[in-house]
């Protein structure tokens, strides 16, 4: 690995930093686990969570992200 390389990994590993650092500031304005179609179960005990329309939502976001960036 030369240095363009190395440069190169650092400037995009910063950048996926930064846009998660981004998506957690962000994620309490957005209602992703509280979506309808996420199942909640339980009483005071315990409880369960299903969350079916957020893995959902979330694969057809990441899917459609993927696909822009391995067509170049």
């Amino acid at each position: 690995m030369n240095w363009v390389e190395l440069g190169r990994f650092l400037i995009i590993a910063g950048t996926v930093i930064i846009v998660l650092g981004l998506v957690f500031m962000l994620s309490d304005k957005f209602p992703i686990g509280k979506l309808p179609g996420d199942i909640q179960l339980g009483n005071e005990r315990f409880k369960i969570y299903i969350p079916f329309a957020t893995s959902i939502f979330l694969s057809v976001i990441l899917t459609i992200i993927l696909n822009f960036f391995m067509r170049k």
